[in-house]
């Protein structure tokens, strides 16, 4: 575990018509970790998260809000983890080699790649995910399963971990896929004082929650 002199770095991925808790909800919770909960107030998270797109400039998310990336692909630090979210707004990334090309590159060097609802169509686009067992949002299932075929679509499942590589089902499972790997990284007592912090209950199960047809 790095210390939280070493705050581990996080980019979250955004783009116009990104799904606004796909990423809000990570961002959130890696920002809000604390390893001593008594010294919430003078310490820092271990994770330092920022948001990243393609170009400088305001994004417009789904819904209309605006955001203002914290990094370009340009200037986007070296990175320990890399989170990809989803939305309307993929359907235009998938046509879009630079973060395709982007994505490829940096997958190289994080720790772990992770992706919320239909980012995981966007990592296995970037033949990120071929070989391995991943999920999306519910209503996505199928069309991951005609686009990659040499992805193992997993439909029972709230978020998924293959090794380094993590994927979640739709939008709040994001939050649930966050607070395991704080768990992996930093132990489940601090995951769950993150939890509780949040007023959000802890994810004892990676089973789906919603009932998904076929």
């Amino acid at each position: 575990m790095k210390p939280v002199a070493e705050r581990a770095a996080v980019g979250i991925v955004v783009f116009d018509d990104v799904e606004v808790l796909d990423f809000c909800g990570p961002f959130e919770v890696f920002s809000v970790v604390r390893i001593d909960e008594d010294a919430r107030r003078e310490q820092p998270s271990p994770f330092d998260v920022g948001l990243v797109a393609e170009t400088a400039g305001p994004v417009t998310t789904t819904g209309g809000m605006t955001v203002i990336p914290r990094w370009s692909f340009d200037d986007c630090p070296a990175l320990d983890l890399l989170l990809v979210p989803g939305g309307r707004g993929v359907r235009r990334q998938l046509e879009n080699p630079p973060l395709l090309d982007w994505l490829r590159e940096r997958s190289r060097e994080a720790e772990r790649l992770c992706s919320v609802c239909t980012g995981s169509l966007l990592l296995g686009a970037a033949g990120l995910l071929d070989g391995r067992p991943a999920t999306t949002h519910w209503r996505s299932l199928d069309w991951m399963g005609e686009m990659l075929p040499a992805v193992e679509v997993v439909r029972d499942r709230h978020f998924v971990r293959d090794g380094s590589v993590w994927t979640s089902a739709g939008i709040s499972a994001g939050i649930d896929m966050s607070l395991r790997i704080v768990a992996g990284m930093h132990g489940e007592e601090v995951a769950r004082a993150t939890a509780r912090y949040m007023e959000y209950p802890w994810p004892e199960s990676d089973a789906r929650r919603i009932s998904v047809p076929g």
